[in-house]
């Protein structure tokens, strides 16, 4: 159970500067989460305040919607500690659209948008395709090569979110891999789920939480899930997941990105905080 004061209690910020695993959740505004994550009695401006303390990344899905003022950003920062990161879904113009390649505007108008007010809490960027989104090699590669690599001098990270099983194929791994961007792992059965790492760093977003479980997910698959993101930091891959190709482990540690998302949403937070305790 969550304490019942109002004034959050730190996440430890020697284990959120040190490890190279981060767990956390999509957005911090949700109802139900009043209820049974956030104190009784905890004013929703502090919402943001008192979930960063208790996982190290989260999520926005707000990005994705429309766009956001760089003071809005700036005042994300203030609020957060040392060691916390934020994920920013890509906007949905740039990405649910005919003509990837036509996407240049946009995409510069978000990344150049505010963003930066962000500073060292700005984590990956995750662009989402629809599920009726095809992979067309040409039309793709365009857009890849219009993702910008850096801002104000810090190294933009970019994980592709691809929901069409036209992408389970060995023609995107490749491109993927030759643009240097992740892909994202998920473990819906809605969505294709393939493992394959494309990038230095590996984003999974988790949906299958389930209500009727206190902490989301039973312990023994929270067990494996800790041992997978452990692999995953340590430049290997886990042999239990489904993949395109043969692994490529490269012994070369990576950032891990671990989001609770969807499902039985009530219970992500729960989820979150059990797999951290874990690591």
């Amino acid at each position: 159970m969550p304490p019942t004061h109002s004034t959050p209690e730190p996440y430890s910020t020697a284990a959120s500067r040190d490890s190279r695993i981060r767990v956390g959740i999509g957005g911090w505004t949700y109802a139900p989460w009043r209820n049974n994550f956030y104190p009784d009695k905890l004013v929703q401006r502090r919402e943001l305040e008192y979930a960063s303390r208790h996982v190290n990344t989260i999520e926005v899905n707000g990005t994705y919607y429309g766009a956001q003022k760089p003071a809005t950003y700036a005042k994300w920062r203030s609020e957060t500690p040392d060691g916390f990161v934020f994920s920013l879904k890509a906007p949905r113009y740039a990405t649910d659209r005919r003509v990837l390649a036509d996407a240049g505007a946009t995409i510069g108008a978000f990344v150049h948008g505010g963003i930066a007010e962000l500073g060292d809490r700005l984590g990956p960027i995750n662009w989402q395709f629809t599920k009726g989104k095809p992979f067309e090699h040409d039309d793709f590669d365009a857009f890849l090569d219009r993702l910008p690599r850096e801002l104000d001098g810090i190294a933009l990270r970019h994980v592709l979110e691809v929901r069409d099983p036209s992408f389970l194929c060995a023609e995107y791994l490749a491109l993927a891999r030759r643009h240097h961007v992740a892909t994202v792992f998920t473990d819906s059965e809605e969505y294709p789920s393939f493992a394959d790492v494309t990038g230095d760093f590996v984003y999974a977003r988790l949906m299958g939480t389930q209500a009727k479980i206190e902490t989301g997910y039973a312990p023994p698959a929270l067990d494996a899930w800790a041992k997978r993101a452990r692999e995953w930091a340590a430049g290997n891959e886990p042999a239990d997941l489904p993949r395109i190709g043969a692994p490529t482990p490269s012994g070369k540690p990576r950032d891990v990105f671990v989001y609770f998302i969807s499902a039985a949403k009530e219970r992500n937070p729960a989820a979150a905080m059990a797999l951290l305790s874990r690591l």
